[in-house]
């Protein structure tokens, strides 16, 4: 295994790092309507716990209701109880086939409550990538040890494992910003 190999490998571990950032903030309720923050309901299907887009179509009418249109009528009920389960603070309604969520505006409180959300994911965030930086500087240190590579090799990808560490960092932040500004803009 060459050095370039182990900063290609680690450039894959960061790009998951950041799909995952992005994943996890874009259930962050920010006062509009959006599907994605219902992607954490579960649903009892038949006793199989389902993902809530798998058992209905979602949709987003305007800027302040979501709509659940399940395939089976006899799901409304479940689907129902498990939107009012999630910690989202939803109170759906149905009229007996399609459920309304209406999204409340969020409060002052609430938004500086998600905007240290943001701040706390992040934070994991950047943990990963300096962890992966880490390994793989560790990894890098024990092929020149072994001889695989040489002592400018090394230094050469140590710089370069720094460069990709501050890239997917600035990254990862310009996502909590721009999420925090939607989450804090009325």
């Amino acid at each position: 295994m060459s050095a370039k190999d182990e900063i290609a490998g680690m450039r894959k571990r960061m790009d998951k790092a950041i799909e995952d950032i992005q994943k996890e903030l874009a259930t962050l309720r920010t006062g509009r309507a959006s599907i994605s923050i219902l992607d954490s309901v579960q649903v009892d299907y038949y006793g199989v716990p389902t993902p809530l887009s798998q058992v209905g179509q979602l949709g987003t009418p305007d800027a302040t209701l979501i709509t659940v249109q399940p395939y089976d009528v006899s799901l409304v009920g479940p689907i129902e109880k498990a939107i009012r389960a999630s910690d989202l603070g939803l109170n759906p309604s149905n009229d007996g086939r399609l459920i309304r969520i209406p999204i409340p505006p969020l409060t002052e409180e609430r938004r500086k409550q998600l905007a240290k959300h943001v701040h706390k994911v992040l934070e994991e965030h950047r943990t990963a990538i300096r962890n992966i930086r880490r390994d793989g500087n560790e990894h890098l240190k024990k092929m020149l040890k072994d001889k695989t590579i040489s002592e400018d090799d090394e230094k050469r990808s140590l710089d370069e494992v720094q460069k990709l560490t501050d890239d997917y960092i600035r990254k990862a932040e310009e996502i909590a910003k721009k999420k925090e500004h939607d989450i804090l803009t009325v």
